[in-house]
């Protein structure tokens, strides 16, 4: 007779590879409820700002702010929002975040960077700018001046040549930004050369000088309200150099006060200033704001006309003229305005 198989032989398998089953279950099991309990939030905390300044991978922000207490294991969140679809990369910007946020919590908060739009003025130097910085919130304005000073440190980060000393007065270029929290004075500074890169620069044929055309287009952007106007007060800039007459701007005192308001008579004689047109002749060593494109492309292209002088009139526009007689007249004739609206109807 054979030999047959021991009896029983076929259980202890089924009960061996059975156990086996279990053991490997349970470890599955207590795998899954460990993996849970990593993703389980923190303790909630205060919210705080999380600044991305070059785009970086979910991995790399995951660890970032797992020392920070939002997040309990990095790897793990960084495997989860790979199963669920989490963007693989977090863009430049400064993200609101707070400890404990759920891991889809926090990949949603990783796509909406905040967004703080400021709108600087044209009629900024850079000194005002640095003031409206403050109050925004956005940096001091100590800050802001240190970060235009010593140009060359954004030269690599443009594509156009920069003034080699000074500030960058002139550069600035005013507009309405996007100015998120943490972004910082140097941050703030190298959006608005990118900005005059993009008005300027790329846009207009540029003279070989192009720092003295920014200075006379300052001098326009402080000095003009209406478009039209610009070429004309240009033209008058450009006569009065030619024949080594005083600029007599009253912009350029107001810059040396680092103040805007209505002139006395003795505070333009008083202030001894090199930017004080009326004691000091030709252009003012630097610009005394950062010009739009439009005042640039008017010092660029001043119009041709014998005037020499130019009035204000309540509404914004001018009264020019090419002799000292007919610019009394024009004053006279201003006062008449200025009376008028005075007495009413």
């Amino acid at each position: 007779m054979g030999n047959k198989p021991a009896r029983g032989s076929g259980a202890r398998l089924g009960r061996v590879v059975g156990g086996a089953c279990l053991l490997v279950a349970a470890a599955l099991a207590l795998a899954g409820l460990w993996f849970r309990g990593q993703l389980q939030p923190l303790p909630a905390g205060d919210e705080f700002y999380f600044r991305v300044e070059t785009p970086k991978g979910l991995r790399e922000a995951m660890y970032e702010l797992s020392s920070r207490g939002v997040v309990r294991n990095a790897n793990v969140w960084f495997r989860y929002g790979q199963a669920v679809n989490a963007p693989r990369t977090i863009g430049e910007g400064t993200y609101e975040i707070r400890p404990g946020m759920s891991p889809k919590e926090l990949y949603k908060a990783l796509t909406v960077p905040v967004r703080r739009m400021v709108r600087i003025p044209e009629t900024n130097w850079a000194s005002r700018t640095g003031r409206l910085l403050e109050q925004q919130g956005v940096c001091t304005a100590e800050e802001y001046a240190a970060a235009i000073r010593e140009p060359i440190r954004y030269q690599d980060k443009v594509g156009f040549r920069l003034p080699e000393g000074g500030t960058l007065e002139g550069y600035l270029y005013p507009d309405t930004y996007d100015l998120p929290p943490l972004l910082g004075a140097e941050g703030v500074v190298l959006r608005q050369l990118r900005a005059f890169e993009d008005r300027v620069i790329r846009k207009k044929p540029l003279p070989d000088d192009l720092h003295r055309a920014l200075i006379v287009a300052s001098l326009i952007e402080l000095e003009v309200a209406r478009d039209d106007e610009r070429p004309l007060v240009a033209g008058v800039i450009e006569n009065r150099l030619r024949i080594g007459m005083r600029l007599q701007i009253d912009a350029t005192v107001l810059y040396a006060l680092d103040e805007w308001k209505n002139l006395s008579r003795k505070e333009i004689q008083d202030t001894d200033s090199p930017y004080n047109t009326y004691r000091y002749g030709g252009l003012p060593p630097g610009p005394i704001c950062s010009p739009t494109a439009k005042s640039v492309d008017a010092a660029l292209n001043p119009s041709q006309h014998d005037y020499l002088y130019y009035v204000a009139l309540p509404d914004g526009s001018h009264l020019f003229s090419a002799t000292y007689a007919e610019h009394l007249a024009n004053i006279a004739k201003r006062k008449r305005v200025l009376a008028a609206e005075e007495g009413g109807p």
